[in-house]
């Protein structure tokens, strides 16, 4: 249901979006080298959580550092990270779908078609939520060409 406060908050958090897309990214977010904030990617499939992983347990993969609550969470990776990592590089999907690219917190995710989206935040989320479908089909379009504005 589209409200008041749902059309305020995407026109309160819609700019933010286009300030953040002012440089060229790298293809993984990784706030200090760290993707997913050192969150646990294959803990969002396999305990429908996030969790976070430790330094003993993690390994480098398309520039970043990925972090992993157990040995065998790593493994999984390992074998197939593309099942596991997230979508648009760990960027905000409703941002992507905007034409923009934003930070994202591990806590802001879902699993949708058997694939990883995060969020900028809770908020963020909620609105992304409103037509999952169409902001991924927006998303694609714009994606990897964002990442080089």
């Amino acid at each position: 249901m589209i409200t008041r406060r749902y059309v305020l908050t995407a026109l309160a958090v819609t700019p933010f979006f286009a300030r953040t897309a002012a440089a060229a990214s790298p293809a993984v977010f990784a706030m200090d080298g760290i993707a997913l904030r050192g969150a646990d990617p294959v803990a969002y499939f396999t305990q429908s959580n996030f969790v976070l992983g430790t330094r003993a347990h993690a390994l480098m993969w398309k520039g970043a550092q990925w972090r992993f609550a157990t040995v065998e969470n790593m493994a999984q990776f390992e074998a197939n990270p593309e099942a596991y990592a997230p979508q648009f590089g760990g960027y905000c999907a409703y941002a992507a779908s905007k034409g923009a690219i934003a930070t994202t917190v591990p806590e802001a995710w879902t699993i949708y078609g058997g694939k990883l989206y995060l969020n900028h935040s809770l908020t963020v989320r909620g609105i992304w939520s409103q037509d999952v479908p169409q902001n991924i089909a927006l998303a694609e379009g714009h994606w990897p060409q964002i990442l080089a504005l």
